[in-house]
């Protein structure tokens, strides 16, 4: 067994990512978004970070995977009380990161060294990796202008219709030693991409300076699962996004927004009618359950795209 990395943003993205990981362990790197992080009442945040960290370390809230089970929001009422912020609603326990993050980053300690940092405490085996130490911002395009993804999300509530995206610092970002390691590994034998929302969870990895060449360049089957079942996103706003930029909302569309990177594009049986379109793409399709119901449903799902991934690497060396 080899070295499979995992891009990763959203509660989808962090349920197959625990689901690989239980698979693999030690062998599993997990490339985060950090095009949504935002500081806030002095803290640095990372939803998606801590997403996957909880996810990872088996303490994800069943109904809220950006949080840790348990959650309460004592110091969110007392905020409130003294003529604090109403948005974002803070949980006690999802504050902790948040501030041993901003207090790392002050001591000039890179982002990765802190998560890596986090992922010993958490027990976890697995590399939970930012995708740069250098900050990338993603912005929805608005009629009024250019919005910050958590002003969008947390102020806006996903109101206004997006007409497109920015990815602020994208260009300058550096690929971290700690990532090019990994994808540089000589036993690197997939590369997943989860079901997450293709403008702001996935661009801004594959937008990072070099990024998107170094995935091709390394010739691992990439792999990406359909956030999108049955005409619509399951959680999130990656269905009314597509509405608005003029896509059609199905699985295929958002096959269409990895062309010529990805080799095997997962599908939900719902949208087995839409697999020879995308076959014909260039993609090579499973169909298999998407939706991650329970732990089992991420075990099964991740086994089924190490799997597809592994069929691919033996097709091509038939060919060969």
């Amino acid at each position: 067994m080899g070295t499979v990395v995992a891009l990763s943003g959203q509660v989808g993205g962090a349920k197959l990512a625990d689901g690989l990981y239980r698979l693999r362990g030690r062998d599993l790197a997990v490339l985060v978004n950090t095009g949504d992080d935002y500081e806030h009442l002095g803290l640095a945040f990372s939803p998606d970070l801590d997403s996957v960290l909880y996810a990872l370390a088996g303490i994800a809230s069943q109904s809220s995977g950006w949080e840790p089970a348990g959650e309460t929001r004592a110091l969110y009422a007392m905020l409130k009380t003294l003529g604090g912020p109403d948005r974002p609603i803070l949980g006690d326990k999802s504050l902790a990161a948040p501030l041993l993050r901003a207090h790392g980053l002050r001591q000039d300690r890179g982002l990765t060294e802190i998560t890596l940092e986090f992922c010993r405490q958490l027990g976890i085996e697995a590399r939970v990796l930012p995708m740069s130490d250098d900050p990338v911002r993603t912005h929805v395009l608005t009629a009024d202008g250019a919005v910050p993804f958590p002003e969008y999300f947390n102020e806006l509530a996903c109101d206004p219709p997006a007409l497109g995206f920015q990815y602020a610092g994208a260009e300058d970002a550096r690929i971290s030693e700690a990532v090019l390691d990994v994808l540089h590994s000589n036993d690197l034998e997939a590369v997943v991409i989860g079901p997450c929302n293709p403008f702001h969870s996935i661009r801004p990895i594959l937008e990072v300076n070099g990024l998107r060449q170094l995935l091709r360049k390394r010739g691992a089957p990439v792999i990406a699962v359909t956030p999108i079942v049955g005409g619509k996103a399951l959680t999130g706003s990656a269905g009314k996004m597509m509405r608005e930029l003029g896509r059609e909302v199905s699985a295929r569309s958002v096959a269409m927004e990895y062309y010529k990177l990805v080799d095997g594009f997962v599908i939900d049986g719902a949208d087995a009618d839409q697999a020879e379109g995308i076959l014909a793409c260039g993609m090579q399709v499973v169909v298999a359950q998407t939706v991650m119901r329970n732990l089992e449903d991420r075990v099964r799902l991740a086994q089924t795209v190490l799997d597809f991934a592994r069929t691919i690497r033996e097709r091509r060396l038939q060919e060969a």
